[in-house]
């Protein structure tokens, strides 16, 4: 994630938990990076990183953080840690892939506009096509 322009970006960011993510300050000032957990309320880390520098973090529980910086209260970002290497960001349409799912028993989960679907799937090779209201 970057801070530049006054802005993160990007505005939702999708990462794996137990992998490293980098935040990198690109803007000409000083900005911090405060990130916390959604649904706890607890704080992942809060840092400043100045011009040029950047700093890594590794989000050990699934989840939604908010992201903000206390310098430039209107900064804010998102990002949605997953165990899981099948996440992805939807179409404009509502679409999404997943390529190379093992078969087996899945369960897709689908958040939108403020709400969690769930739906049970099974993958049995080839393309499976699920829809999710």
């Amino acid at each position: 994630m970057d801070q530049a322009g006054l802005t993160f970006g990007p505005e939702l960011l999708l990462v794996r938990t137990g992998q490293p993510v980098e935040f990198r300050n690109s803007d000409d000032t000083l900005h911090n990076v405060r990130v916390s957990h959604e649904e706890t309320r607890t704080s992942a880390f809060n840092v400043a990183i100045p011009t040029g520098n950047s700093y890594t973090y590794t989000f050990e529980r699934d989840g939604f953080y908010r992201v903000g910086c206390d310098i430039h209260p209107a900064m804010a970002a998102s990002i949605f840690a997953a165990a899981s290497p099948y996440t992805a960001l939807a179409e404009s349409d509502g679409s999404f892939t997943f390529t190379d799912v093992p078969a087996g028993a899945w369960t897709v989960t689908v958040y939108t506009s403020g709400k969690r679907l769930k739906k049970d799937v099974e993958v049995k090779g080839g393309v499976t096509e699920v829809t999710i209201q």
